[in-house]
């Protein structure tokens, strides 16, 4: 029973980090229709930054330095790069391919400096760990899920009773509408990337963190564990990426931790569950599971 405990609460952890990326594929996706694959690169961009940075500023200078550094990166990225060719609806296809790209440049150069080695990003719970009852967790997992409740927490009241979230809101709706109402939709836009890119960096920490060895070349590519919980909740619902992100966090903690059982399964079967319960849900709800049905004009 206390293993079963220690990997819901791993899982637990987990998720609530995977949730600020998924938050990230959200935004992005409500604000313009974008499926961001560059989305990893970012993250790695935000946990090298506060590598490099921490000896000098401490944790919490280099941290918000990395914060700001790559939601800028990510808002000029969409404003001049994706942007350029205007505010058309149907380029969004093509702007997604763009992103690829876009990765496959930032994540080559980040993996030159980076190279064989591990970072540390200096945070300031180590390898500590606490018991709760029976159950031992790092302490970095605690903070994984205390930090992520209050950003995640501030990102709805964002949503919710902000000129900018109402803006938001409006456009995921009707873009041509919303412009005619007058919502900038180049300010919202950039400023929805800019966001996007601030939590990507958040996660970067907790994903290096102990128990992880630190940050290294291939920690971006954890992004795209966090895209089947975004898939999983409908892509334009910032609730679905949250409960998505919790059943695929879930998931890979329970599949790890009784991965002896399901050898029949594959030795590997943890690094593909996500999208098998992607594949499963998505048999019975193709729109995810707080996506709506689209109406369709004949």
């Amino acid at each position: 029973m206390t293993g079963f405990l220690d990997n819901v609460l791993n899982g637990l952890a987990l998720g609530s980090v995977y949730a600020l990326v998924a938050l990230g594929f959200v935004i992005i996706f409500k604000a313009s229709g974008v499926i961001n694959f560059a989305h990893g690169s970012l993250l790695l961009l935000g946990g090298y930054l506060t590598a490099v940075l921490h000896d000098d500023l401490g944790f919490a200078g280099a941290l918000a330095v990395a914060v700001l550094v790559t939601a800028g990166v990510a808002g000029l990225m969409d404003r001049f790069l994706l942007q350029a060719g205007g505010q058309d609806p149907q380029a969004a296809h093509v702007q997604t391919i763009v992103t690829i790209g876009i990765d496959i440049v930032i994540l080559t150069d980040l993996s030159r400096r980076i190279g064989g080695d591990l970072l540390t990003l200096g945070d300031p719970w180590g390898d500590s760990v606490s018991g709760l009852g029976p159950i031992t967790v790092a302490d970095s997992r605690l903070a994984a899920i205390v930090v992520s409740t209050v950003v995640i927490a501030g990102v709805f009241a964002l949503f919710r009773y902000t000129n900018w979230g109402l803006a938001l809101r409006a456009s995921a709706e009707d873009m041509e509408a919303a412009a005619l109402m007058g919502v900038r939709l180049v300010r919202m836009r950039t400023l929805a990337w800019c966001l996007a890119g601030g939590l990507a960096a958040l996660a970067a920490v907790f994903l290096a963190a102990f128990p992880a060895p630190g940050l290294e070349r291939t920690t971006g590519q954890i992004a795209l564990k966090a895209f089947p919980a975004a898939i999983l909740g409908g892509m334009a619902s910032p609730p679905g990426a949250l409960a998505g992100s919790l059943l695929i966090g879930l998931t890979e903690a329970l599949v790890a931790g009784y991965q002896t059982e399901l050898l029949v399964l594959g030795e590997g079967f943890g690094d593909v569950a996500p999208y098998a319960v992607m594949v499963l849900v998505l048999l019975v709800r193709p729109n995810g599971l707080f996506g709506a049905k689209g109406a369709a004009r004949v």
